[in-house]
């Protein structure tokens, strides 16, 4: 069977505001998503680079649902899989994965349900993929159903300039070799020029569309915290402030990870340890019961998170330092996927670098040693730095911040306090001249300092004129000042491995005494930064209250399911829920996140949990955004032109015994069901059109005043007609007379 991964734009292209709704609960796409879905659509290899939680899965998840045939997921780790699968298969979408963690009877299943053609997405490993025994597999589901996407998720495990450089990866090539025709789709979250070029050379995209969003994640709010005696204290208070809120904390070691997670537990903090050390069993257990939000906080080494999806993710803390600047921003990416505000926080001592430098030293190549300490010194130097924390890492990605202060990190809202350094910034610059631009840091603070070593001796450069002058300074001082000067831009640093300093613009103008040089005193010496972390987004009083009711509903029916809370619902579905109060299956329909699947299996529970909860506390229902006119002038506010689904079982079983005559009470005591869960049923009937006549449930001069209240008052909230009207008029009334017009509508 010829590829056939092109998809009419008459075909394709109009569909896919509709699918997004159904199957992922999206009303509209993020910037730059649809573009890449139609890209895909065309047969297209891309190149897609999106920070954590920008919405990259989309883009061939959708587009995999409108091909015809099979589309290929190479995901790097079980965890990752087992997550992208179990919420495809909750939206109502065909996938599955095969690896390691299937008996082989479960993966002969799967393998056969891929060659009938009833998957449309299969994730799988690439050392799986590039398997002799799977590759002709392939061969067979080429044949039958076609191929029609090679999707390569952390692509940048591609290149050795990666944080995550897996060789496999590298191998990726001979698919692309065994199927010419079938286009690939490379993503990830993290990638240098460099690694972007690697990773283009490799796979051998061909004239690939390269869409590079904005590394900026302006809901993280970006902290480095000088690390003391009362740092664990610190960290405590962190915690404390916000008792549920899920968190991760990173180490370097695993003795560092077990000793944490066992003081916070003697200190009331519930938390679990992850690392390599632990079993299988005990590290797969943990992830389980923080996902599921069991145990709001984990401590890990960095062997956690590359597989996580978890979205609510309140803080991450580096309680220890980062190893590069690269694995930091994706590590501290793992907070606020769903766009909430979220902290990230470092906590500094200069003494962990010596840490860091003996990992480095366990490196047997001496290439990789020469790079892992050149990111050492990017991570020192964005740890000292005084300027903005969002810039200096968007820089490092090759983007520039188009703002003066991003408003949401220490640096931009408390400024350290500073001190003019330009004389040693002459000193440090004037010795990189005479050393005619072809050393690094260390060598360069050796001569200033008037070391006796084999390199100055070998190259003469104990008879400089800057020899010895910096001897005033320590070592780590001018190692502060030079990482301040490259993040100042008044130096340069060579980007291949070898860490030779160049001289730019800039540091001529420092040497001809045209720009001074001011530099943070050291983050240790100064005064501690102990406010509030960043801008909180806070609820009111009474949308907080039913958030935290509606997390305890959703924390219940995702255990009775097996699967995350975050399955059910995200929380910003639940915020939305908590300030809109739906009251209505159509109202519910407009809550973010909530597609077809989620419309039928949630809106009756949650609507229900809303409307007792709000009739408990006595607040106003149906707080939707106006997106119409008023009743009787047009749509009905809070309408849209979302279809209402068909009736679910259980609704159907209601509607039978309404068709029958029985009354709404009648019904209920004979299905054994609350008066409330049948009026509920009821209303979305009445919505779905299966209910044309509302006489049986409101008399038609009782219609008519409800009628003409709702128009009077401008609003379709309940309660403000409900207490316009008296308590001689029901809620399930107003409700039912709501539910005709909506449909009308």
């Amino acid at each position: 069977m010829a590829f056939s991964a092109a998809v009419s734009l008459e075909q394709g292209i109009p569909q896919l505001e509709a699918v997004l709704k159904q199957y992922f609960g999206h009303d509209g796409f993020r910037p730059g998503q649809r573009e890449i879905v139609e890209q895909v659509l065309q047969g297209q290899d891309q190149l897609i680079l999106m920070p954590t939680g920008g919405g990259k899965s989309l883009t061939y998840q959708l587009p995999a649902l409108l091909l015809p045939g099979l589309t290929i997921v190479v995901s790097p780790l079980i965890a990752l899989m087992q997550d992208q699968v179990e919420r495809l298969q909750d939206n109502g979408i065909a996938a599955t994965y095969v690896n390691s963690s299937l008996t082989p009877g479960q993966r002969t299943q799967r393998e056969q349900a891929a060659l009938q053609g009833r998957i449309k997405l299969l994730y799988v490993a690439p050392e799986r993929l590039l398997s002799e025994s799977f590759l002709p597999l392939l061969d067979q589901i080429q044949a039958r159903v076609g191929l029609s996407l090679l999707a390569i998720d952390e692509a940048h495990c591609v290149s050795e300039w990666g944080h995550d450089f897996r060789p496999e990866y590298r191998q990726l090539a001979r698919v692309r070799e065994r199927y010419p025709g079938l286009p690939a789709l490379a993503l990830t979250a993290t990638a240098t020029e460099r690694v972007r070029q690697d990773i283009l050379s490799q796979l051998r995209l061909e004239d690939p569309h390269v869409h590079i969003a904005s590394f900026n994640r302006p809901n993280l709010y970006y902290e480095v915290r000088a690390k003391h005696k009362d740092s664990y204290a610190e960290l405590v208070h962190l915690l404390r402030q916000q008792p549920d809120a899920a968190v991760i904390i990173y180490c370097q070691s695993r003795k560092s990870v077990e000793f944490l997670s066992e003081r916070l537990n003697r200190d009331g903090i519930s938390a679990l340890p992850y690392h390599a050390g632990l079993s299988g069993e005990q590290r797969a257990e943990h992830q389980s019961r923080f996902i599921r939000d069991d145990v709001p906080v984990l401590v890990a080494t960095v062997a956690f998170g590359m597989g996580i999806g978890k979205p609510d993710v309140r803080a991450v803390i580096h309680y220890e330092l980062p190893r590069n600047l690269e694995g930091y921003y994706q590590e501290s990416g793992r907070a606020g996927r769903d766009s909430q505000t979220a902290q990230c926080i470092l906590f500094f001592s200069p003494g962990d670098r010596a840490k860091v430098e003996y990992l480095i030293t366990q490196k047997p190549d001496e290439q990789e040693q020469r790079i892992a300490r050149q990111q050492l010194n990017q991570v020192m130097a964005y740890a000292e730095s005084t300027t903005c924390r969002r810039r200096i890492q968007l820089s490092y990605f090759g983007e520039t911040l188009q703002i003066g202060n991003c408003k949401n990190c220490d640096n931009c809202l408390r400024p350290l306090p500073l001190e003019d350094r330009t004389i040693h910034a002459q000193k440090f610059l004037s010795c990189v001249a005479r050393c005619r631009e072809r050393f690094g840091m260390r060598h360069i603070i050796d001569v200033l300092r008037g070391a006796n070593t084999q390199q100055i001796r070998r190259h003469g450069h104990e008879k400089l004129s800057t020899y010895g002058i910096g001897q005033d300074q320590t070592v780590e001082e001018w190692q502060r000042l030079g990482r301040a000067l490259l993040h100042q831009n008044l130096l340069e640093e060579a980007t291949d491995g070898y860490s030779i300093l160049k001289l730019n613009e800039g540091s001529w103008q420092v040497l001809r005494q045209q720009l001074q040089v001011q530099v943070a005193i050291p983050i240790s010496a100064a005064t501690p930064r102990l406010e509030e972390s960043g801008p909180v987004q806070a609820l009111d009083v009474d949308s907080e209250g039913l958030f935290q009711h509606l997390r305890a509903l959703r924390k219940r029916l995702a255990d009775d399911l097996g699967v995350p809370p975050y399955g059910v619902f995200p929380d910003t579905s639940l915020r939305a829920m908590a300030q809109q109060r739906p009251d209505s299956q159509t109202q519910f329909a407009q809550i973010p996140g909530v597609g077809t699947r989620k419309l039928e299996a949630y809106s009756a529970v949650f609507t229900q949990a809303i409307r007792a909860y709000c009739e408990a506390y006595d607040l106003p229902l149906g707080l939707m955004p106006e997106l119409g006119r008023a009743l009787g002038s047009g749509p009905i506010i809070g309408s849209t032109n979302t279809v209402a689904s068909s009736p679910s079982l259980t609704q159907k079983l209601t509607l039978e015994l309404y068709q029958q005559g029985l009354s709404l009470e009648e019904i209920a005591q004979q299905r054994q069901l609350k008066a409330r869960t049948i009026a509920d049923h009821l209303a979305s009937l009445i919505e779905a059109g299966e209910i044309s006549d509302l006489e049986r449930l409101v008399s038609p001069d009782r219609h008519e005043v409800i009628l003409a209240t709702f128009k009077k008052l401008g609003s379709e909230a309940l309660t403000p007609v409900r207490e316009c009207l008296g308590e001689q008029y029901t809620y399930d009334e107003i409700r039912f007379v709501r539910a005709l017009h909506h449909r009308s509508s």
